[in-house]
């Protein structure tokens, strides 16, 4: 009785196969746009070298820092103010009426850096050093390492890692197309307190690494994260293999400073015939504290560091002028106080070794079993005795340091960095009960620390 009249039956039929073919048209249109976007998406996509990259853990973990705010043990930077005269020097150039001082300068260096760090590292290394051909200033020691590995390293090479290490050796070397082989520093001791120098390589392990196809070692000494400082008789064997084997040896020394006890850092390139095939690597930021400047050099034979000057220069081309300025006035002084107890080289391992003690000690009243550094200012403390005393089954990362070091973050507001980080995927259970402590950190942040843990184990 109330149906609709024929005229609007047939009419409403009609509009609802126009709205049908309108949505399979629709429907289509998006299909296509989908298949356009995602062919579009793999063609720029990331490059191969780059596939299978992953995020560093400093950003995931200052992202952490930044949600919940702990005391920030983690993060290797000094929060205490560097020395007056690097940041007074910095001032004066900004103000200074030299308008060449805020342009541009020479791409591989600024000269008054380079014929700094040729006088001082002549002396160290016992040779004259080619400020202009010798030497190469790099935006951190990152880009030094990053160009090394670029200009040296070719496709199918093969780069052996000491474990654990600073987590960008690996990128870089896949990035360039080369083969990381690990071999892993472990503790040779275990049941007494134990220091950097009980964590050792095994030789025939090393030995066995070395081959026709190795192009580079990279060795950290003093090390992060464990503090190892190498002796000479542990560098001896290095060389010796790299010149067996014709291998490039780049060598990671930006705390060569900061090294304590009767511990000694000898410079790799410094043995018989390593000078040749060595690149050393160094740090404004750590000899200065001011990890914020980012620049660094490489030195080493000519022939060497070309290839670095080729990668440099189409990248970076050149650092910024005014803080290679600073620095290079931060050197001429300490050149001329150098073997004085009042040189920053000096003075600075003397004030972190009271602070490494002092680190030492609440870790190892807090029930953590720490292995005292050597040089660097990083400690590693054994965490696994507390296991029992924290559930860390709401943490779902897969080690369990990481578990640790998030859980500890949330709940105590202290944070450390997981070790497991610095070690490739076959090794990276050996890093799981340990966390990485940084103690060049105020007094009062280390006083700190050492609350909050003695609060948690009472």
């Amino acid at each position: 009785m109330f149906s609709l009249p024929a005229r609007l039956l047939c009419q409403q039929t009609r509009q609802l196969h126009s709205s049908r073919q309108n949505i399979f048209s629709c429907l289509a249109l998006q299909l296509h746009q989908y298949e356009q976007y995602t062919t579009t998406m793999e063609k720029f996509g990331l490059p191969k070298r780059l596939q299978g990259s992953k995020p560093s853990v400093w950003n995931e973990y200052i992202a952490l820092a930044m949600q919940y705010k702990p005391l920030n043990l983690g993060q290797g930077f000094p929060d205490e103010l560097p020395p007056s005269y690097v940041t007074d020097a910095l001032a004066d150039i900004a103000h200074s009426d030299n308008p060449l001082l805020q342009q541009y300068t020479r791409g591989y260096g600024h000269v008054p850096l380079v014929q700094a760090l040729s006088k001082l590292y002549s002396k160290l290394v016992g040779r004259d050093i080619n400020p202009l051909s010798e030497i190469l200033i790099t935006s951190g020691a990152y880009e030094s390492l990053y160009s090394s590995v670029m200009g040296h390293v070719d496709v199918g090479d093969e780069v052996i890692i000491i474990e654990p290490f600073f987590d960008c050796y690996e990128p870089m070397v896949k990035m360039a197309g080369g083969i990381p082989r690990f071999i892993a520093l472990k503790p040779k001791i275990s049941n007494t307190t134990i220091t950097s120098a009980d964590w050792v390589l095994n030789d025939a392990e090393l030995e066995q690494l070395f081959n026709d196809k190795t192009k580079m070692i990279i060795l950290n000494t003093p090390h992060n994260p464990i503090g190892k400082v190498f002796k000479r008789e542990e560098l001896e064997r290095i060389a010796a293999l790299c010149r067996k084997w014709n291998v490039l040896c780049l060598s990671d020394e930006v705390y060569e400073w900061m090294v304590y006890d009767d511990a000694q850092h000898i410079r790799i390139c410094t043995l018989p015939g390593m000078w040749e095939r060595t690149i050393t690597v160094g740090s404004a930021g750590k000899t200065f504290s001011v990890t914020g400047w980012k620049i660094g050099w490489a030195y080493g034979p000519a022939a060497l560091i070309t290839n670095l000057q080729m990668v440099h220069q189409n990248s970076v081309y050149t650092c910024p002028t005014p803080i290679q300025e600073a620095v290079a006035r931060g050197f001429e002084l300490e050149l001329k106080r150098l073997d004085a107890p009042e040189c920053y080289f000096t003075s600075l391992p003397k004030a972190l070794i009271v602070k490494r003690d002092f680190m030492a000690k609440f870790l190892a009243d807090a029930g953590l079993k720490p292995t005292i550094p050597e040089g660097g200012y990083f400690m590693l403390a054994d965490w696994s005795a507390l296991g029992s005393k924290i559930d860390l089954s709401s943490e779902k990362d897969e080690y369990c340091d990481y578990r640790f070091t998030k859980w500890m973050t949330k709940n105590m507001g202290l944070q450390g960095i997981p070790p497991s980080a610095f070690y490739g995927d076959a090794h990276k259970n050996l890093g799981e009960n340990f966390v990485r402590y940084c103690f060049i950190k105020k007094q009062e942040n280390l006083e700190k620390a050492a609350e909050l843990l003695k609060k948690w184990k009472s």
